[in-house]
């Protein structure tokens, strides 16, 4: 147990039966009346964000995640196959376990993966990832004077939109978090 004056980003707490981890916090010392902590926390599972306010100097439960260096190895219809790094064991996670994961994986790439008590419970993948451009229209000369963008299909199958002068066959970097085009790779 730990005190909700020591919550940090970062941390995460178990809030009524729920991983949740600190995405913000804040300590009030109102003129009159007891001092609080006013929170937003985002469920490790879920995602979803949520305010919560605590009396100073209460307790709640520190959740200890684990994350393993997993690889991912294939996927089968709405499943994907894991294997540990460290001991080989493998795992298969569910479409809606990973998120927005699977529009950035590619067979052989080591993400990180959240476990509580040893069920799966998050994905942490990579701030960027290159990916190779399958489809797009051809770029032409010239076209970099304009900040103009063009959809361009990448090989794990979702769009985004690039630069004029991308061509098909290119490697780009894109941003996890965002979905959008960082640069050549």
């Amino acid at each position: 147990m730990i005190s909700v004056n020591d919550l940090r980003t970062g941390l995460t707490i178990k809030v009524e039966g729920e991983v949740y981890s600190v995405v913000e916090f804040l300590h009030v010392k109102p003129g009159k009346g007891a001092a609080f902590v006013r929170t937003k926390l985002k469920n490790v599972k879920t995602g979803a964000v949520r305010e919560i306010t605590f009396r100073g100097g209460e307790k709640v439960e520190r959740a200890l995640v684990e994350t393993r260096q997993m690889q991912f190895l294939y996927s089968s219809g709405d499943e994907f196959y894991f294997m540990d790094i460290n001991n080989y064991e493998q795992i298969s996670l569910r479409d809606e376990d990973l998120g927005e994961a699977p529009k950035y994986l590619l067979e052989n790439m080591t993400i990180g993966i959240q476990f509580f008590e040893n069920q799966p419970i998050g994905v942490d993948l990579p701030t960027t990832v290159n990916l190779k451009i399958v489809e797009t229209e051809p770029g032409f000369r010239g076209d970099t004077a304009t900040s103009a963008t063009k959809p361009a299909k990448l090989e794990t199958g979702i769009t985004i939109q690039v630069p004029l002068f991308i061509d098909e066959g290119e490697e780009v970097k894109v941003d996890t978090r965002t979905g959008e085009y960082l640069s050549r790779s």
